[in-house]
């Protein structure tokens, strides 16, 4: 079976990973490069190095690597990225211009500008045609919009999610993976949505993580009960030692006291109640 050198990249920060041929730049996880693709001349970052696969597994045609991204490369990079700033700015004012029922998200110029792409969120489908039109006119090149979910939303402009760690989908989730509210359930969480949903307004992408753990768990749990000739786990009181009298006021007379209690923390607090699902 014949084999294909190939180079993992990805075009934004946890997105997917596309291969290339490398040919004979051979470049090294971390470098830039630029590479063409269906949608022109791009700019990525090289996420796995050089390899040999087999060449049935490989998507065809397998498009290459053009080179090594140049300090001057890296210079016009940055450009297109104040570029597309403008670009979103002038593109929101024309939508308002329209009164179009539209979000937008983000744009995305191609490395050689040859195309501006704008992602937008909408409730319902939009009638952009008049707006595209206007918007090729404004930028002198191909115009495309994209309309995109809520959680490609949150993955492009990212955030904080109640871990307090910036969102899973923004920094190392390449792809959505379903989750449903039968994973909150196997781990007992509160169904509260508040409490199990993301910044995205869906189920929480952490849902999933656990998910199988949980139902193996359950699963031995189970399996262990119906074993015959075993009874419940008996509870063994500990053998720490007594607490010393604390001496008071009178003479001779002591009284015992936890530790806690000592070190003015006043012992444990009251057992939280479970969350109530109606909440």
């Amino acid at each position: 079976m014949s084999e294909k050198s190939v180079v993992g990249v990805r075009f934004r920060r946890a997105g997917k990973i596309y291969y290339f041929n490398p040919g004979e730049t051979q470049p090294k996880p971390g470098d830039t490069v630029i590479v063409e693709t269906v949608r022109g001349v791009e700019a990525a970052d090289v996420v796995v190095g050089s390899r040999l696969v087999p060449e049935t597994s490989i998507s065809q045609p397998l498009r290459p690597v053009l080179r090594r991204a140049s300090a001057q490369d890296l210079e016009h990079l940055e450009e297109n990225r104040e570029k597309e700033k403008e670009a979103l700015r002038t593109c929101g004012a024309k939508v308002a211009e329209h009164k179009l029922e539209m979000r937008l998200v983000g744009a995305d110029y191609t490395f050689d500008r040859g195309k501006l792409i704008f992602y937008f969120t909408s409730e319902g489908r939009v009638d952009f045609r008049q707006l595209v039109r206007d918007l090729s006119t404004t930028f002198k090149t191909r115009i495309e919009l994209r309309q995109i979910g809520v959680r490609d939303q949150a993955k492009m402009l990212g955030g904080l999610g109640s871990c307090g760690r910036q969102l899973c989908c923004c920094t190392f989730l390449a792809e959505f993976q379903p989750v449903s509210i039968k994973m909150a359930k196997k781990q007992d969480l509160s169904l509260n949505p508040a409490k199990i949903s993301g910044l995205c307004g869906r189920l929480m992408c952490c849902l999933r993580y656990e998910s199988e753990q949980y139902a193996e768990a359950k699963a031995a749990l189970a399996a262990a009960k119906s074993q015959p000739g075993e009874g419940p786990p008996v509870p063994v009181e500990s053998e720490a030692p007594r607490p010393e009298p604390v001496p008071t006021g009178d003479p001779g007379v002591g009284e015992s006291v936890s530790l806690s209690e000592a070190d003015g923390d006043g012992g444990p607090g009251p057992v939280p109640k479970e969350d109530d699902p109606s909440d």
